[in-house]
């Protein structure tokens, strides 16, 4: 199989490239320093101010495939990008390519009306505004999402909403307008898969009530800002409904092929990064009269992750080429594998820096605890290890049943 990029993918990288060296590492430490400042309910003013250059580059929502809005690139041309993107916490933000709006545009944009595009789409594109995705719950294990309790209920031209939604990715953030959530429409229906709906809320709806902020192993706001929401007779007009109802759980699937490939993206860009940092720091640092380098623990580690990461590349481009090829349902097997694989290598790595950082790993000094907060994080959010595990096993125990 022949990953060449294309002529337009590497005038994309380069130009990507040139614009986080010019405004993305210089500004890290900044970024870290106003994010502890300002905490998860306010926006690091840095954030704003890479934003505006990045939209003026040209280099804004290139994620958008086949779209007047976007790039019009494949999943297998967007990829390299957005590895480059996930090198920093603050790059992909500055390109508007940041979860949880990437996956709520494409929802949007595949599934939204007209209506609801010009209301909520156009300014999620320009960022204007963002949004959060409302679907895990405290109360049941989500990574079932038939298990989901929270109610939407018809009542005339309108539909209220009950339930209290954590970890609901985007919700603290002071931008943030519009929630997409999900819930059940239909609690009988003998079909588990067609109980729930996805309708939109706007934030600013009674009854809406963002009662505090979640952290991820201590980080708030990095890397993502998260919260828990409590939901109480919330009504919004039907017209507000995605798609229709009993076609949440289809929606969700439609959404999250995307966002797994797109943290698998990310998570080797921040995974190489770490691999650099851990040469040049052991490079530099001597203990027991050598360089730690030169120590065979060091440079078994530092083969190891190189040989992770590879893996991890071709593994994710590949499932790129297969959802461009066959689509997302007939990529399944290839899209949990590397949830699978790409977030316990990037822990692998995060970790094994830490250990050649020392205690200087385990503060956020060089990005490196924030680093496997993320790459922590993933083996949970959009499905855990083990639902991924389970499905691959089943398919490939299909293989022989009929044998």
């Amino acid at each position: 199989m022949d990953f060449e990029h294309s002529q337009k993918v590497k005038d994309l990288q380069k130009r990507l490239s040139a614009f986080m060296d010019e405004h993305i590492y210089p500004n890290e430490a900044r970024f870290f320093r106003e994010a502890e400042e300002v905490g998860a309910l306010k926006v690091a003013p840095i954030i704003e101010e890479v934003k505006v250059k990045g939209k003026a580059a040209g280099l804004w929502n290139l994620f958008l495939p086949h779209s007047e809005h976007g790039a019009g690139l494949t999943n297998l041309e967007y990829a390299p990008l957005c590895e480059i993107m996930g090198r920093s916490l603050l790059a992909p933000e500055a390109f508007n390519c940041a979860a949880p709006d990437t996956g709520n545009m494409e929802v949007l944009a595949r599934y939204g009306t007209e209506e609801q595009k010009k209301k909520w789409l156009v300014p999620l594109l320009a960022g204007e505004i963002r949004s959060c995705f409302a679907m895990t719950e405290p109360g049941v294990a989500s990574s079932d999402a038939t298990n989901i309790e929270s109610s939407i209920v018809r009542d005339g031209n309108d539909y209220v909403i009950n339930g209290r939604k954590w970890y609901a990715t985007g919700c603290v953030d002071p931008r943030c307008k519009i929630f997409i959530f999900m819930g059940k429409t239909d609690p009988n229906n003998a079909d588990r898969h067609k109980q729930q709906s996805m309708i939109l809320v706007p934030r600013d709806t009674p009854g809406v009530d963002v009662q505090r902020p979640l952290p991820v192993l201590g980080f708030y706001g990095m890397p993502d800002r998260t919260g828990e929401v409590l939901f109480t007779n919330v009504r919004v007009p039907a017209s507000n409904m995605l798609l229709g109802e009993g076609r949440g759980f289809e929606i969700a699937q439609g959404r999250l092929g995307p966002g797994r490939i797109h943290h698998c993206m990310r998570l080797i860009g921040l995974a190489e990064r770490t691999l650099e940092a851990m040469c040049k720091r052991t490079l530099n640092r001597v203990a027991f009269g050598k360089p730690i380098a030169e120590q065979t623990v060091t440079l078994e580690r530092i083969a190891e992750s190189r040989i992770a990461i590879a893996q991890s590349r071709f593994l994710t481009l590949h499932a790129a080429h297969m959802m461009d090829t066959v689509g997302n349902k007939g990529a399944k097997a290839e899209i949990a594998m590397i949830k699978v694989a790409v977030p316990n290598m990037a822990c692998k790595v995060v970790d094994w820096a830490i250990q050649a950082f020392g205690a200087a790993g385990l503060s956020n000094d060089h990005g490196i605890a924030v680093a496997y907060a993320l790459a922590r994080l993933l083996r949970i959010a959009d499905g855990p290890d083990e639902v991924h595990r389970n499905q691959i096993g089943k398919l490939e125990l299909a293989k022989y049943k009929h044998r």
